[in-house]
């Protein structure tokens, strides 16, 4: 009898205090997709010193960007194709390009931008530039490897928890410090 396998679609991914790939030490990872063929999700905790208003400028320079969007942080979602966008969102809002994920969606197109920058999108969102993606067997991979905890992902955490609080946040939900892990790994 086969059994069908685990995946960890809208799970989170804790990098373990051992983590040493600089692209996910220390980071929580929401996962948009895990299936047979691989995983694709997108870094939470990480903001790159962007706002929308430093990408509003690229992309409609001919109007200015308001004050708020100056305080709207951009997130490095992962190593890959650091030049495109992602907006995870809750589901009821969709744009040219928007994938839905259940009480989720994930929007790709510019007018989901143009749509939070003009107070018309939604009220919660996470943007990032770049997102995290495995090959088929390659998390599975990690996760024997320990290089990860994973935890069901939680709406508050992604969108109401401060940035440099999410980490944290993400362990608290397994009643996990990670302050307390050693980076240190054992053998019996």
């Amino acid at each position: 009898m086969k059994t069908a396998a685990s995946y960890l679609k809208h799970h989170f991914l804790i990098a373990m205090p051992h983590m040493a790939d600089p692209n996910f030490a220390q980071t929580v990872t929401y996962l948009v997709e895990h299936n047979e063929q691989g995983a694709m999700g997108l870094v939470i905790n990480r903001p790159n010193g962007l706002n929308l208003a430093d990408i509003l400028e690229q992309l409609r320079p001919e109007q200015a960007p308001s004050e708020r969007c100056q305080h709207l942080p951009v997130f490095a979602g992962g190593p890959v194709q650091t030049d495109r966008g992602f907006v995870l969102h809750p589901s009821g809002h969709s744009f040219q390009a928007t994938l839905e994920l259940g009480e989720l969606a994930l929007s790709t197109s510019q007018d989901a931008l143009f749509a939070i920058a003009d107070g018309i999108g939604p009220d919660k969102y996470l943007i990032t530039l770049g997102y995290a993606g495995w090959e088929a067997g390659q998390l599975e991979a990690e996760l024997a490897d320990n290089a990860w905890l994973t935890c069901p992902a939680d709406n508050a955490t992604l969108f109401d928890t401060p940035a440099e609080q999410r980490l944290a946040a993400a362990a608290a939900r397994l009643g996990i410090n990670l302050s307390l892990l050693t980076a240190q790994a054992g053998h019996a």
